[in-house]
């Protein structure tokens, strides 16, 4: 009887020994799937183990990461609440709700929770790590307080003496890595895989590190080795491609090159990963980046959150009317982009490519004065952008709708005072103003003359501005006693094109100018200069021999005498 009961107790022992082998290896499991960003997966086993060791803390921590990892911060609160009335002991629950409250933008509340952490665990290196993570892993990178990761990342560093976990440096080197300080982040990703040869995201950081600072071969040659070494690492292939991707955009003349295996790397990242609705989401942003809108359109088009009500619908939302638009389905463009702006719930979250986009859709689909309200209103939100307004202004200058280009154009000048095309903006702008005014609105007139003069002072030698400058003088005058308020303006263009860039006299423009002024001159000194005005308009004949203007006064200056009357300038 004493050796049934001995082999019962011994039979015992192995079981429980088996269910806690079987445990800690599929949390080591779930963890290798957290990394390897196959976060549905994850989810799902983290699940369970809640279910089958309901007093485990760390199982509640690490499925509230998760649900960090996806933006999933409600549930992440959850998870970690749960754990903190499971394992009351356990102080990476805290933790896990103070980085909620980080995501939220409640560093008190955080504050608090982690304290609670340390009260629990005060010696423990662990608890320190996760509270410097817990800074830096920030979904919303505003969010990140690096003054606060920092002392508890070293603290971290002390506590673990014999530096037994990689994760810390890891930590330490993705701290300052995200802060672009390289010089230091290199040395502790180099420790991290001395402890871990195979803890490839130290590998994979590396590359990122050197994407980062525009190394594209080096950070290239770092992830391959990563797939080299394991080709079933997803996340190798999401950086792979990010990098190939930025690569394309910097070397343009193997962009094309790069751009496709950016495409087929993100592909196999897909496939590696779960192809959850976060993957899948991810995905679909990287379609957005590489500007491969048809693909994105059709991706989209089956891309729905499990729950109807997660906040990401909203990105997939914008992504269907951006890629319909881009694809020129204006139509469906706008009926998307009308739905997001109908999405009350999300109205804090409406960015400037939003307004951006719905104006694009608008302007194609006939609605231009919709369009300029919300393009401008995008322009606004993000003066970078100001091309956007610029492209409306241009459409109507091209249409010769000189009033609206003008307003449009106004408002492009006022945005954006470092606008690398400003001057260009000027020149519609004084242009437009130019033509609406028919020669006789004065309001119109002297507004064309500001934008010429602010074009001078940041294009100087742009002949035309100066030509403007002088015909708009010229309508400026009394046509009945003119005062020659356009002679220096007409003098100082004379000058720029033919004495200091006198090859510039030669183009078809500027010959249409030199007449316009030669034949101004000559009109104005001819009442009191006969030979200089025949010069000028001999100067214009020299341009053009059939000049009607020029061979009338010079008839008429050539006669038995001169009278006293003014010779008219023509308008």
């Amino acid at each position: 009887m004493k050796m049934i009961k001995k082999n019962i107790a011994l039979a015992t022992g192995l079981l429980l020994m088996g269910s806690t082998a079987s445990f800690a290896q599929s949390l080591a499991d779930a963890k290798k799937a957290i990394d390897a960003e196959q976060y549905q997966k994850a989810t799902s086993m983290l699940k369970t183990l809640v279910a089958n060791q309901p007093k485990e803390g760390d199982n509640y921590f690490n499925l509230g990461k998760v649900y960090l990892l996806t933006d999933n911060i409600d549930s992440a609160r959850a998870a970690f609440t749960n754990g903190t009335t499971a394992d009351p002991k356990n102080a990476l629950n805290f933790v896990g709700l103070g980085q909620a409250d980080l995501s939220q933008g409640n560093a008190t509340n955080a504050k608090t929770n982690f304290d609670k952490a340390i009260g629990l665990k005060a010696k423990d290196y662990a608890t320190y790590l996760a509270i410097g993570r817990a800074y830096i892993d920030q979904v919303d990178k505003k969010n990140i307080d690096y003054a606060q990761a920092l002392p508890n990342l070293q603290k971290a560093d002390e506590l673990d003496s014999k530096d037994k976990d990689p994760e810390t440096f890891l930590a330490l080197a993705d701290f300052y890595a995200m802060q672009r300080k390289n010089t230091e982040a290199y040395p502790q990703y180099l420790r991290a895989l001395d402890i871990n040869p195979n803890l490839y995201r130290a590998n994979v950081q590396i590359g990122k590190m050197y994407k980062d600072a525009f190394a594209f071969p080096e950070a290239e040659a770092e992830i391959k080795k990563v797939i080299a070494a394991d080709p079933n690492y997803g996340p190798a292939y999401r950086e792979l491609a990010e990098t190939q991707n930025q690569w394309s955009f910097a070397d343009p003349k193997n962009g094309a090159a790069k751009k496709a295996e950016s495409l087929e790397n993100m592909r196999k990242y897909l496939d590696l990963t779960d192809k959850s609705f976060d993957s899948r989401l991810r995905y679909a942003q990287f379609l957005f980046y590489a500007s491969d809108f048809a693909t994105l359109e059709k991706e989209v088009s089956t891309l729905n959150a499990p729950d109807p009500k997660d906040p990401k619908n909203f990105i997939v939302a914008r992504m269907r009317g951006y890629s319909a638009i881009e694809n020129k389905n204006f139509e469906q463009g706008l009926k998307y982009m009308n739905e997001l702006f109908g999405r009350t719930q999300d109205a804090s979250r409406i960015i400037s490519s939003d307004y951006l986009y719905l104006g694009k859709a608008q302007l194609a689909t006939g609605q231009d004065s919709l369009a300029v309200i919300n393009v401008t209103k995008g322009v606004e939100l993000d003066s970078t952008k100001v091309e956007e307004l610029a492209n409306i202004g241009l459409k109507y200058f091209n249409d010769k709708n000189f009033p609206k280009a003008a307003k449009v154009y106004d408002k492009v000048v006022k945005v954006n005072s470092k606008n690398p095309s400003l001057a260009m903006a000027y020149f519609y702008l004084g242009t437009s103003n130019y033509v609406s005014s028919k020669g006789t609105d004065m309001a119109l007139l002297r507004a064309a003359d500001s934008s010429f003069v602010k074009l001078l002072e940041l294009a100087p030698e742009y002949e035309a501005a100066q030509l403007y400058r002088a015909r708009t003088y010229k309508l400026l005058d009394d046509p009945k006693e003119p005062k020659g308020l356009a002679v220096p303006h007409f003098e100082k263009y004379i000058q720029m094109v033919t004495v200091d860039k006198p090859e510039k006299a030669s183009t078809p423009q500027n010959q249409r100018g030199l007449v316009d002024a030669y034949n101004y001159l000559g009109a104005i000194t001819a009442a009191t200069d006969k030979e200089k005005a025949k010069e000028y308009f001999n100067k214009t004949l020299a341009i053009d021999p059939q000049n009607a203007l020029a061979i009338d006064n010079l008839k008429f200056l050539a006669g038995p005498s001169t009278p006293a009357k003014k010779t008219p300038i023509k308008k």
